[in-house]
């Protein structure tokens, strides 16, 4: 029997692109309901005629709330009767959240704070908070208000009772909607250089189905206040976007046609909030994870409010310690890199020519 047999699921920001995979996940299972919470009908409507489409003999497990993370009086309204929450809304693009950064505190902090509240109040058994590497040493406006959101999920599960709250930190995924790889496609197809910020950056890469399977792990094998993360790969910017020519240069005429990837790259430079690497679990952190084969966890940090003893107590471990990070992680090769794309959904739709639509 599953753990999610008739039970009910709320996915907070759901119309994007984790809550379509979760919905491509389990709506064929013997899940009973998942909600889909988000403030932009349009979205929704477009959600809805997919899947009466694609899966009609399931699509009416699928209920629909509009209703924003930003007002607990819709959550609240949301919340009844649900087992589990998947918390995903997040304004996540950097450079707006560096232009706009109450903005992101409003969703990203009290929207986190709200869901919670009204989780809890609901008697929900669990709610996955969605993170970001970019939370860990954050020097931009969206990391920073991510990482807050962290703290309040961790402070949260102190006092919540029979709601189990656990955060789950992964680096980009790829073909998400607002990620590098789509607007490369489309680049070249109108044959155009692809563009990209700084060569030598590296990131984290994961795919939605990746992304998926961390909260399903955090899910199953999460305690309260835990942080999880996947032991995820990475490449440069530079590898990536050579192996997004060599995928499709042929096809459309680009530069990979001619035999060279490199000439249709065109370097653009760092945007507002940008890193060179990403940082998945920070040396504090690595100090005392856990190690879970293909996970970390890194549980709560559930020390008191007494300071005066941390005055003549501390880790002499903090100082040999390395963080972990997409420049000491496992760095894909080019082919690597390309096999690793070429796997993704969207891009076997795209050399077929089947189109896609970035959820």
């Amino acid at each position: 029997m599953s753990v999610f047999k008739d039970k009910t699921l709320l996915i907070t920001g759901g119309t994007g692109s984790f809550g379509n995979a979760v919905l491509n996940r389990f709506l064929r299972t013997d899940i009973g309901e998942i909600r889909i919470f988000s403030r932009d009908e349009k979205k929704q409507d477009d959600m809805r005629h997919d899947f009466q489409a694609r899966m009609p003999e399931v699509a009416n497990k699928i209920k629909f709330y509009i209703g924003d993370v930003r007002n607990k009086s819709t959550l609240k309204y949301a919340m009844k009767g649900v087992d589990y929450v998947f918390h995903a809304a997040a304004l996540k693009q950097v450079p707006s959240c560096e232009f706009f950064p109450m903005e992101a505190v409003k969703t990203n902090v009290i929207g986190t704070d709200n869901t919670l509240d009204a989780a809890i109040d609901a008697g929900v058994k669990c709610v996955i908070c969605l993170s970001t590497d970019k939370a860990a040493y954050p020097i931009n406006a969206m990391g920073i208000t991510k990482a807050i959101e962290e703290k309040i999920a961790v402070a949260k599960s102190r006092l919540s009772g029979n709601t189990k709250i656990c955060c789950t930190r992964y680096g980009n995924v790829m073909c998400s909607r607002g990620s590098v790889i789509p607007l490369w496609i489309d680049q070249i197809r109108k044959g155009n250089p692809i563009t990209l910020t700084e060569p030598k950056m590296t990131r984290f890469i994961m795919s939605l189905e990746e992304a998926v399977d961390l909260v399903l792990f955090a899910f199953e094998h999460g305690q309260n206040g835990d942080i999880l993360v996947q032991k995820a790969p990475a490449c440069t910017i530079q590898t990536q976007a050579e192996a997004v020519c060599e995928l499709f240069g042929h096809q459309w005429g680009g530069g990979a046609s001619t035999g060279s990837a490199v000439e249709n790259i065109k370097v653009i430079g760092i945007r507002h909030g940008e890193k060179m690497y990403e940082t998945l679990l920070t040396k504090e952190e690595c100090a005392k994870a856990e190690d879970m084969g293909n996970f970390y966890r890194v549980p709560a940090d559930n020390r008191d409010l007494n300071y005066d003893k941390y005055f003549k107590e501390g880790d002499i471990k903090l100082a040999t310690i390395e963080e972990f990070n997409s420049d000491n992680t496992y760095r894909l090769n080019l082919q690597e890199t390309i096999d690793k794309i070429a796997s993704l959904e969207y891009i076997q739709n795209e050399l077929n020519g089947i189109p896609n639509i970035v959820k």
